[in-house]
């Protein structure tokens, strides 16, 4: 699990661009980025596996096209629970605390893109600890909530 593309953006409602590396802000967000600001929605991931789905779909994308902070490889989002905290590279660590999004309008990346997929795909963090991270760095999980348990089961 690694951290493939890193992008920011100085507006919203653009495309990202592609950077080597950047610096993760506690409570924050991406140094520099339109996106950045304290909440829960202060990081986006994305994975490569679906930007390459994306286009192989048809459509003209790459890395900032869907307005995602870090896309991975090796991550399957659509199994990564709500809670569950990641190392980022030496240092930085988040918090997933969004899975998807609700898109009121067809925003500017769906017009450029010719889709979105970050309401269906997309996955948000808070930063809990700030650092540097750089494309390459690897991903570790650092603590995945226990699923929760029928609520009439007996405790051992």
């Amino acid at each position: 699990m690694k951290i493939v593309s890193i992008s920011i953006s100085k507006k919203k409602g653009t495309r990202k661009v592609p950077v080597e590396e950047a610096y993760l802000i506690q409570d924050y967000g991406l140094e520099g980025d339109a996106h950045a600001g304290s909440g829960h929605r202060e990081v986006s991931f994305l994975g490569a596996e679906n930007i390459e789905k994306a286009r192989n779909q048809g459509l003209d994308v790459t890395f900032g096209d869907f307005a995602e902070n870090i896309a991975t490889s090796g991550i399957d989002w659509g199994k990564v629970s709500i809670g569950t905290r990641l190392k980022l590279g030496d240092s930085a660590v988040v918090e997933i605390t969004q899975i998807g999004k609700e898109c009121h309008n067809r925003c500017a990346i769906y017009y450029m893109a010719g889709d979105c997929i970050m309401p269906r795909e997309g996955i948000f963090a808070r930063v809990l600890k700030g650092g540097k991270i750089r494309c390459g760095d690897v991903v570790r999980i650092l603590y995945e909530p226990r699923p929760l348990h029928d609520p009439f089961e007996r405790p051992l």
